[in-house]
């Protein structure tokens, strides 16, 4: 079996590094997690390429995906938002991410933390694939359709189950590299 990286990482040498250091590996921190339900809420009819290209940007006009002082933007924040050319500048997308702040908030105060609440999803560890390919990957899964479910339940936007899945393979809640990419056997052991 050769051995070859999951293909979509060899576009650009930003895609190989997210892919070799962060995709699929398992999230534990809020505040990241929150990052990856922005990021792939952005992504919905775009590439991944085009927000990882503009993730510092985000990081940066959405206050390091804080969700506490997201929780609070004004109106005036959303107009500089929507006037911002180094995000993408979708207003219901930028509205969504205030909305989806409110409701992690919410959402860890009634379970603790997202973290206990999202890897229940799982049942605490990640789904480990064995895809030959990258067709075999579905877009959403059962999974993935219960946590948008249970995400719309309570409040968030953006975060249908195609959505859910990416954010899910992101954060680590899945393992979806190809067998015979060498993150698929690291994270294997983990």
């Amino acid at each position: 079996m050769t051995i070859t990286r999951c293909g979509w990482a060899e576009s650009s040498p930003l895609m190989a590094a997210y892919h070799d250091t962060e995709w699929g590996v398992p999230v534990h921190d809020d505040r990241k997690h929150f990052e990856f339900l922005v990021l792939d809420a952005f992504q919905a009819g775009l590439s991944w390429a085009i927000v990882l290209n503009k993730r510092e940007n985000f990081r940066r006009a959405f206050d390091g995906f804080d969700a506490a002082r997201i929780a609070r933007y004004r109106p005036a924040t959303l107009r500089r938002l929507a006037a911002d050319a180094s995000i993408i500048r979708n207003r219901q997308k930028i509205a969504g991410t205030v909305q989806n702040a409110r409701a992690f908030l919410r959402l860890q105060e009634e379970r603790g933390s997202f973290d206990a609440f999202v890897w229940e999803v799982v049942g605490g560890e990640p789904r480990r694939n064995a895809w030959k390919t990258m067709r075999q990957v579905p877009a959403h899964t059962k999974e993935s359709d219960g946590l948008s479910k249970a995400l719309k339940d309570r409040g968030f936007t953006f975060v249908g189950s195609t959505i859910c899945y990416a954010y899910m393979q992101a954060a680590g809640l899945v393992n979806d590299h190809v067998v015979t990419c060498p993150r698929h056997i690291s994270l294997q052991r983990r």
